[in-house]
């Protein structure tokens, strides 16, 4: 067995593909972009960060703008502005799924008139972006388009939220699934021959007069200029499926210890262990100070409120206050310490039974402000980089 690493610092060292997960409100985005922001600052060599999230907050986490399919390399200056001197670069991009089709259709086309075809296709025009599949399958073709290039040295992915991240990583296997079904074979047939048998007469009799003869042609047309890529997909998927069960490919799994994600992380880690594969790190956000745990505080306040009466009766001398008010903020506040204190203790709890997985379990406490420059990034990221 590989030895665990003992941060996220030496876990990114180590890995060439980091995969972000968790449901969504957690933090997953931002803390995917800091990891991959201290990565550039501290292991040097080019980072990419490249969300695969249809909610496009990457841009603003690292206050890029106009940036998306192409990597666009987050400038030194913005380094500077938030203090830091980086050893490396730091990139960003965010999926585009009809340029990505389109590229992927010129790339694995067998000729010049099949790729012309496939891509003047009317379904094609329409479905490219929209297509079930399509956005999480050309989210595995780029990312391992990416890492076949070599140019960047760590890649952290930002997936959708957990469930789709399970069809992210399902999604090869499925498409090529697809393209050998009996239900695509049943709509191409009539298209690829004039006979059809007495059998299936009736399917066709009723497909076509629900959705139309033309609508069944450009369907049947789609998928058997697309079938000429079959063996493409299929070689690409296994590729893709070697890429995600290598050693240097990790998958990080965000969330908070509120009840919902917890379940979603749950659920993700149970899935990563079905599927052997890698479970770096759980980066579990928005976590109550450990101050919290402390016994002895927690017994002061009870004290706090035992006492409130003849403590609020000193105070209120000192300060010139009515007794009775100052005996209720003392009363309020020790009730506040013990409850939280109740809920810290039920997080040590789940963080507890959440570690037994992961290599790396690093807790990021609530900030009093929302992370929206790349300052904010780098202050997140030194919270998880242990």
């Amino acid at each position: 067995m590989a030895d665990r690493a003992g941060s996220i610092d030496s876990l990114l060292a180590s890995k060439e593909i980091a995969i972000a997960c968790g449901s969504g409100g957690v933090g997953k985005t931002t803390t995917a972009a800091a990891a991959a922001a201290m990565a550039a600052v501290h292991h040097g060599g080019k980072v990419l960060v490249v969300t695969v999230d249809p909610a496009k907050r990457l841009a603003n986490a690292l206050g890029l703008s106009g940036f998306g399919n192409s990597e666009k390399r987050v400038p030194a200056s913005a380094f500077a502005a938030a203090g830091v001197q980086p050893r490396g670069e730091l990139w960003a991009a965010m999926l585009d799924t009809k340029q990505s089709w389109d590229a992927l259709v010129r790339r694995h086309a067998p000729d010049a008139d099949t790729r012309d075809r496939i891509l003047e296709n009317p379904l094609y025009q329409n479905i490219s972006g929209k297509f079930v599949q399509s956005h999480d399958y050309i989210a595995m073709e780029r990312l391992y388009e990416i890492h076949s290039e070599g140019r960047f040295d760590l890649i952290v992915v930002d997936t959708p939220p957990t469930r789709n991240a399970v069809d992210f990583i399902e999604a090869p296997a499925r498409m090529a699934e697809f393209f050998s079904s009996r239900l695509l074979r049943l709509l191409i047939v009539p298209y690829r021959s004039r006979v059809v048998n007495m059998a299936s007469r009736p399917f066709y009799q009723v497909a076509d007069r629900i959705l139309g003869s033309q609508f069944l042609a450009d369907i049947a047309e789609f998928f058997i200029l697309f079938q000429t890529m079959y063996s493409g997909f299929v070689t690409r998927a296994r590729a893709v499926e070697r890429l995600l069960r290598d050693n240097r490919t990790t998958f990080m799994v965000i969330s908070t210890l509120e009840a919902a994600p917890v379940r979603e992380a749950e659920f993700f880690i149970d899935v990563l262990s079905s599927k052997k594969l890698h479970l770096g790190a759980l980066v579990l956000n928005r976590v109550l100070p450990p101050y919290l745990l402390d016994d002895a505080a927690h017994l002061r306040a009870g004290r706090l409120v035992a006492e409130a009466d003849v403590l609020a009766g000193e105070l209120a001398a000192v300060i010139g206050a009515d007794p009775s008010q100052v005996a209720r903020v003392l009363t309020e506040m020790g009730d506040n310490f013990q409850n939280f204190s109740v809920v810290a203790q039920r997080e040590a709890a789940q963080r507890s039974d959440l570690a037994k997985m992961p290599d790396v379990v690093a807790a990021v406490p609530e900030f009093d402000d929302d992370i929206h420059d790349l300052a904010g990034l780098m202050r997140l990221g030194e919270a998880i980089w242990g």
